[in-house]
């Protein structure tokens, strides 16, 4: 099992309701298997279980265990990829379809979360986007240019406009409206215990080491423990674990990032309505506020696959982090209170891993590479269900495994 992070983390302090669920501890027949209790499981889970599916979430660890603790929980309509850059490397259409799927995939949150008896924290945001130097700043008017040409509703300000709204200035920025923050932790239980309510088995602590095709087309996995569980489909959203592939994912690298939660701030009214916050560098720099006053930031990307061991050398990373922080908010003086070092992975295309095995058929993955994973993994639900139900779904060619787009990188 790979290690996804080190240090002490957040949300899941947050999660007072969380369950257990047992270890399977007998074979098991069903329609669909679904491996990882993370977002993606929990979400894919969830939507095939209410399409009247009978079907199992296997997670090796705990619900909510993985990488969930360590996203901070950011809901972005752009990408890391910009729009212009997208248009030029996939056409115009495929683009502006890839970017409002994404605007959906937040209304989508927000529908769960009104649905959902748990409180997970939603709140709708704006995004502050800004040019970390005077060059960026030709990019950045055209990436407002083709978020205006796509339908977006953004704004482009100046660097008066900046300082008039934030006690620091850059050159200028993109502000998006109707991107979002949420609590992972909180997010995945509920998910979780709405998936069990409509019909879901979900066995923690139930680790797949064998994956085999059946005559007749069905797929036998085997646990650990030496337990059988035999499907017509079988979900991989196991994350950043390329290696449990049955086909071949190319061109995707893993690296490691950081971030840190402060104490509760007491004087937040510097921070312009709560913004979320983040900027044209790269690697960059992202931050946003929590809902009981904390900052939360991350940054310093690191070209290496594993989190960092030492609490002395991932304090020093927290230490520049909070530096930067306090350079853009001097007003901010809250103590760092939880830091850590995490995993998290990227395509070469800068776009998510979703769709079906080439290889091997009724095989699918939830892999929601790159800096806006949570909405990644609310597009992949929908684009598995929809591949399960024998539908076409409209963003299944931009999204699949063996995309054209990766063979021109």
């Amino acid at each position: 099992m790979k290690e996804l992070h080190t240090g002490t983390l957040y949300w899941p302090g947050t999660e007072k309701n969380e369950k257990e669920y047992p270890p399977l501890r007998q074979n098991k027949k069903m329609k669909i298997a679904v491996i990882g209790g993370g977002l993606s499981g929990a979400l894919c889970s969830l939507l095939l279980v209410r399409c009247g599916f009978s079907a199992i979430m296997l997670e090796r660890g705990q619900v909510a265990g993985g990488s969930t603790g360590a996203n901070l929980g950011l809901l972005h309509s752009s990408n890391d990829i910009m729009l212009c850059d997208l248009i030029e490397q996939i056409g115009l259409r495929d683009a502006h379809r890839f970017y409002r799927s994404c605007a959906d995939a937040i209304n989508m949150f927000e529908a769960a979360a009104d649905e959902l008896a748990a409180d997970i924290g939603f709140q709708r945001r704006s995004s502050l986007y800004y040019a970390s130097t005077e060059k960026d700043l030709p990019k950045l008017k055209k990436e407002y240019d083709a978020l205006k040409a796509c339908g977006f509703d953004v704004e482009f300000w100046t660097a008066d406009d900046i300082a008039k709204h934030f006690p620091f200035r850059k050159p200028g920025a993109i502000v998006t409206h109707n991107d979002a923050e949420f609590n992972p932790s909180q997010f995945v239980n509920g998910l979780a215990n709405a998936a069990v309510a409509a019909g879901l088995e979900i066995h923690e602590q139930t680790d797949i080491v064998e994956h085999k095709k059946l005559p007749g087309g069905l797929q036998r996995l085997r646990t650990a423990d030496g337990f059988e569980i035999e499907a017509e489909h079988v979900v991989y959203a196991i994350g950043y674990e390329p290696e449990e592939l049955r086909g071949k994912l190319i061109k995707a690298e893993l690296n490691r990032s950081f971030a840190l939660v402060t104490e509760p701030q007491h004087n937040l009214q510097c921070w312009h309505q709560r913004f979320l916050i983040w900027e044209t560098a790269r690697p960059y720099l992202y931050m946003r506020t929590t809902v009981d006053g904390r900052v939360i930031i991350g940054g310093l990307d690191e070209e290496k696959e594993h989190p960092l061991h030492s609490d002395q050398a991932r304090h020093k990373r927290s230490e520049k982090l909070i530096g930067q922080l306090r350079l853009l908010f001097p007003q901010l003086q809250a103590p760092i209170e939880y830091e850590w070092s995490a995993t998290f992975g990227e395509s070469l295309d800068n776009l998510p891993f979703i769709g079906a095995d080439p290889l091997w058929k009724n095989v699918y993955y939830c892999l929601g590479y790159g800096g806006n994973g949570s909405v990644y993994s609310m597009l992949a639900a929908h684009v598995i269900r929809d591949l399960i139900l024998g539908k076409s779904h409209p963003l299944s060619e931009i999204v699949k495994l063996n995309r054209q787009s990766l063979a021109n990188v």
